[in-house]
């Protein structure tokens, strides 16, 4: 388990990360969500020891990370900011890494395979792709065959392919019972791949949740109709104290009114319809809602 208690982290006058506390349990992938400049860098930093906190705890296992004999065995890691070095073979930089935690260097190559690198073993990392560059990194953060994972922006430079491996990759870590931290600013991956979200604003802790409990909660539910008499259908939906509005493609969006509810009235009123269907805000959309001017201020 990480545990972030009170963890805060100061820059002269501006506080980046403020008072933030969340749990990370083992068996589920954790979406680490936030607008740009929320700390969620930094807040991963301190977790992995790279950034010394004004105050607080990040512990791994109920230890800081600088008191683990050989972290790259319980922790593995990956920050937008870590890169190899140039002159370095991919196989190279691997074995400095196991050599220095102790990991059998057989793993060198294992790794290198299920990343996809083999045929990149011997190549120096100063030629690598983006793409490339981000599956080395994520081979190093597996290096050890580590319990817990965290990744900062992992997707970063990933083509559809790569994107789909690493999802499945973070998925049966979670299954074997690790303890998996990610961050992304793609919404629709972690709709996907996310068990649980700790979203945060303006270096406070927002809310955390399980992924589908956050859209229940905070997404707009609304009913899309369409019909050949849109006026007539206007006129009762407001007059029953429905909210409505136009959808670029003439369909009506309404709030404050099921389906069936919809529905009965129509038909009481003789008003064809042409659809009638409930839709629910993506992650996206509610992460948006909740991190923006208004949200971002309040803890739910």
């Amino acid at each position: 388990m990480i545990e972030v208690q009170n963890l805060t982290k100061r820059y002269g006058e501006t506080t980046v990360v403020a008072g933030l506390t969340f749990t990370v349990r083992p068996g589920a992938v954790t979406g680490f969500l936030g607008p740009n400049g929320a700390g969620k860098s930094t807040t991963m930093r301190m977790i992995l020891g790279l950034t010394r906190p004004d105050a607080g705890t990040a512990l791994i296992g109920g230890r800081p990370y600088h008191e683990l004999t050989y972290p790259a065995r319980q922790v593995g890691a990956l920050l937008e900011t870590a890169v190899a070095h140039r002159s370095l073979t991919a196989a190279d930089h691997l074995r400095w890494i196991a050599q220095s935690n102790r990991i059998d260097r057989r793993r060198v190559a294992e790794v290198l395979e299920a990343v996809g690198l083999t045929g990149a073993a011997r190549r120096r990392v100063g030629t690598f792709s983006l793409g490339m560059g981000q599956r080395l990194g994520l081979a190093a953060a597996l290096l050890g065959d580590p319990p817990v994972l965290v990744l900062d922006e992992p997707v970063n430079g990933l083509d559809a392919e790569g994107i789909r491996w690493l999802r499945d990759l973070l998925r049966s870590m979670a299954v074997e019972g690790r303890t998996v931290l990610v961050s992304s600013h793609l919404m629709a991956e972690m709709s996907v791949v996310a068990d649980d979200l700790v979203v945060i604003g303006r270096g406070r802790l927002l809310t955390q949740t399980g992924t589908e409990e956050f859209i229940r909660r905070h997404a707009r539910t609304y009913v899309r109709v369409r019909t050949s008499e849109p006026l007539r259908l206007h006129r009762e939906l407001e007059r029953n104290g429905a909210s409505l509005s136009l959808a670029h493609d003439g369909s009506l969006e309404v709030d404050g009114m099921t389906a069936a509810e919809i529905n009965r009235l129509a038909a009481a009123g003789d008003l064809p319809l042409e659809e009638l269907s409930t839709h629910t805000g993506s992650l996206e959309d509610t992460f948006l809602k909740l991190t923006g001017p208004e949200g971002s201020s309040t803890r739910v």
